[in-house]
């Protein structure tokens, strides 16, 4: 058996319970509808079975998916009622698009499903080429991830898009504090830039691209000068809408909410079994937090490379 089919299956051996660490009172009563099924279930849906777009409804969370290429559409926050809510409870559109590029190899194999636990595994394979995409119906935390493989053992560009109301911007909280040492855990950590996206309707609504064997492909048309805390400016090559990564066969990408967005934490694990989206070490990190509303000078411009 080649070595991505060997990771590939590993990695599809644990749970969608255990996909992502999570405040459990950001998931209440939390639970996804898909190919027809809900609940706790774990199964097999014949390739016939499934349409072009298939829908994914949870209490939190809703988007759809691209069964072909497992390409993420209209990733929403629904609003619902919730004590750790971001959204001032209303549908909250994220992501316009998750997209991988997978230059001409097509996913057409039967659909492995797993509900349960408030979350949900789907995944699906084509000759040279598997994904798995993971997420957590929850209000906030580490809530999604997409992982690719390929036989060729070459990497993956994934393309993701903001929705319309949403930006990527340099955090001042991080930049004014940038170079300081801060607690975690039992030691410490010094603080570096940090890039989220987030709105500017919702105050507590802020979000992170978190990634394990990925690197993010730099933006040069999309070239911001932010003014650091001693005054001098840093280039930040990274669009205001768009962000692009090179993902290794192997890898994926997260989506972390609220809190663990903005806290002070090493890079997630590097890890190929039972990831989590980011490292949860819940009150033993620093928390910046984030400026609300968000000042122009930090906002990234341009929205899409030129």
């Amino acid at each position: 058996m080649k070595k991505w089919m060997v990771a590939c299956s590993i990695g599809m051996l644990f749970s969608a319970q255990h996909a992502f660490a999570a405040d459990s009172a950001g998931c209440e009563k939390g639970g996804f509808t898909a190919l027809g099924k809900s609940g706790t279930v774990t199964t097999s849906v014949a390739p016939g079975s499934v349409g072009s777009l298939f829908h994914v409804q949870g209490k939190y969370v809703q988007f759809d998916v691209d069964a072909t290429s497992f390409a993420v559409l209209n990733f929403t926050m629904t609003g619902a009622a919730n004590a750790n809510d971001l959204t001032g409870g209303r549908a909250t559109p994220v992501f316009e698009s998750k997209t991988p590029d997978h230059r001409g190899l097509v996913l057409n194999s039967a659909v492995t499903l797993e509900l349960g636990d408030a979350g949900i595994t789907v995944s699906r394979s084509g000759p040279g080429v598997s994904m798995k995409v993971t997420s957590k119906d929850c209000a906030s935390g580490g809530i999604f991830q997409m992982e690719v493989a390929r036989s060729d053992e070459t990497k993956t560009v994934f393309t993701h898009k903001l929705a319309e109301s949403a930006f990527y911007f340099d955090n001042r909280n991080f930049r004014n504090r940038e170079g300081d040492t801060v607690a975690f855990k039992d030691t410490t950590l010094v603080v570096s830039s940090r890039v989220n996206f987030g709105n500017d309707y919702s105050r507590k609504f802020v979000g992170r691209d978190s990634a394990q064997f990925a690197d993010r492909i730099t933006s040069p048309t999309c070239t911001n000068n932010i003014v650091t805390r001693t005054g001098t400016i840093s280039k930040v090559l990274h669009c205001g809408a768009v962000s692009q990564w090179s993902v290794s066969s192997g890898g994926r990408l997260g989506q972390v909410m609220g809190e663990d967005s903005t806290e002070v934490a090493p890079p997630p694990t590097q890890c190929t079994h039972k990831c989590q989206a980011q490292n949860q070490v819940k009150g033993q990190s620093t928390v910046l937090g984030f400026p609300f509303p968000v000042a122009e000078a930090d906002r990234l411009k341009a929205r899409l490379p030129q």
